[in-house]
């Protein structure tokens, strides 16, 4: 019985024994495991592994789309000014007229009095001016005889005379002033275009005294040749000049594309919307276009051969600055950019780097500046072709 009994302590200890080895044995293969996994991650992290694309010279065709406005070349409101009434009108809104040609006249009886009473006035003082010339030719003619005529008095009727030629002008003057204001009583077109505004009937008062001297009697509009107007936002203004071509379409015409030539620039930014005034000349020879209509105009930017051609992925925007990743030695690199043109996944940037530096394609604020890199297997290197490229983007 003793012996049986020590046989089965020996065998339950060994079976004790044999699984405690063996769940350290276990154990320990995993915990080695999750510590090379700890090691591998750490060293993905001080040594990172990325793929690397060279920097090329070239330009980029690029272009964008602003909001613009149709106005008419020519638009100005027509008022009347002196006080009368509305006798005729000639043309109402919507018609065509000319330049020079009548479109309403205004009655003043009161200006024909004023017309014939300076009229009578200059009558007046030719008389005047006879007599005191008269006299003045007398005294001459007696002053040829020494003695006769004081050179006092010759010369004050030679005054007299002189003061009533100047008041005969005067007279003149103020006839020409009120047949000038008969002429305001006529109301012509200063050029060919379109009525689009009338706020006037007959027998209206008008004129700088009537109740309704702020409101125009007629707009009119030129509507054959139209200005498409456009604000450039600061950053794209470089390089724009009067032979650009833009082109552009109205929401209300889909399908139609039209074209303008840059006639106008501003030549300085508003202090509002930072931003350069454009003006462009539309012939509307087809009336399809109207003042006022908005637009969406395609602009194109300038090219410039002094830029870098990156991929988008390669430049890192911060809070702080700008910068791409040069890989130096196998070393990082952060190298200070500024933005260029943007043009499907290209950009161009400036700053200090050469033309075959080689930088990381997509960089990370991760990979700090000094890491040491590890180049990617396969395709390590790839190189951006300087291709002229064409985007649109819109700024509203």
């Amino acid at each position: 019985m003793n012996i049986q009994k020590n046989k089965l302590i020996i065998v339950v200890t060994a079976l004790v024994i044999g699984t405690a080895l063996f769940s350290s044995c276990g154990e320990s293969k995993k915990d080695k495991e999750d510590q090379d996994l700890t090691v591998q991650q750490e060293n993905a992290l001080d040594t990172p592994t990325v793929n690397l694309v060279t920097v090329n010279k070239g330009k980029l065709t690029s272009n964008i789309t602003v909001p613009g406005e149709l106005q008419a070349y020519q638009q100005t409101d027509l008022y009347a000014k002196v006080n009368s009434y509305v006798k005729t009108l000639l043309v109402d809104i919507g018609s065509q007229v000319h330049q020079g040609q009548l479109l309403a006249t205004l009655e003043a009886p009161e200006l024909n009095s004023q017309l014939e009473e300076a009229k009578s006035r200059i009558q007046q003082a030719k008389a005047v001016y006879f007599a005191s010339k008269a006299t003045f030719d007398r005294l001459y003619s007696t002053s040829k005889t020494p003695g006769t005529v004081s050179e006092n008095d010759l010369e004050q009727a030679q005054a007299k005379k002189s003061s009533d030629s100047a008041s005969v002008e005067a007279a003149k003057s103020s006839y020409q002033s009120f047949a000038a204001n008969l002429a305001y009583l006529q109301i012509r077109a200063p050029f060919d275009g379109v009525i689009t505004l009338r706020n006037v009937n007959l027998g209206a008062y008008v004129g700088p005294g009537g109740a309704a001297s702020n409101q125009a009697l007629f707009r009119l509009e030129d509507h054959n040749r139209l200005r498409l107007v456009i604000s450039v936002p600061e950053n794209f203004t470089g390089g724009l000049n009067n032979q650009d071509e833009v082109s552009f379409s109205i929401r209300e015409l889909p399908g139609e594309k039209f074209t303008a030539k840059v006639v106008r620039l501003a030549g300085a930014l508003d202090n509002t919307l930072r931003s350069e005034r454009l003006e462009m000349d539309v012939y509307n020879t087809s009336k399809k276009l109207l003042p006022n209509m908005y637009a969406d105009v395609n602009v194109p930017l300038a090219q410039k051969d002094s830029a870098f051609i990156v991929p988008k992925t390669a430049v890192v925007t911060s809070t702080e600055k700008v910068f791409v990743i040069r890989i130096t030695n196998g070393k990082a690199e952060w190298v200070n950019v500024q933005k260029g043109l943007e043009s499907g996944d290209n950009i161009e940037v400036y700053g200090k780097i050469n033309a075959g530096d080689q930088i990381v394609k997509a960089a990370t604020e991760e990979i700090r500046d000094g890491l040491t890199i590890k180049i990617g297997s396969g395709d390590q290197t790839e190189s951006v072709k300087p291709e002229k490229a064409d985007t649109s983007k819109t700024k509203k």
